[in-house]
C-alpha cells in the first residue's frame, strides 16, 4: 500500500491524501478542507474503487462556477499519480 498526496488547485480543499493498494484500489482518501460533510461522504463512496474508474467517474465535474471541484480534483490527482 502507498500513500499519495495531492495539493488541489482551484478549490477550497488544501490537500487529498490517498492510501491506495498495489493493484490501484483506493483504500482511503482523507480531504483537508473543503465541504467537510460531502468530501467524508466522497472518500466512503471511492473505497474499494479502482482509481482509475473513480477518475473516470468525478473527472469534469464543476463548482459553481469554478472551471473545477473537489470531485475534478480528485480525478487530477489520480490521474496525476499515474503519469
Amino acid at each position: 500500500m502507498s500513500t499519495y498526496e495531492y495539493t488541489p488547485r482551484g478549490v477550497c480543499s488544501r490537500k487529498m491524501i490517498f492510501e491506495i493498494a498495489e493493484d490501484g484500489t483506493i483504500e482511503d482518501l482523507q480531504v483537508i478542507g473543503g465541504c467537510n460533510g460531502n468530501l467524508k461522504g466522497i472518500g466512503q463512496l471511492v473505497k474499494g474503487r479502482k482509481a482509475e474508474e473513480v477518475a473516470d467517474l468525478l473527472e469534469g465535474i464543476t463548482c459553481g462556477p469554478k472551471p473545477t471541484s473537489c470531485p475534478d480534483q480528485i480525478a487530477k490527482a489520480l490521474r496525476a499519480r499515474n503519469a
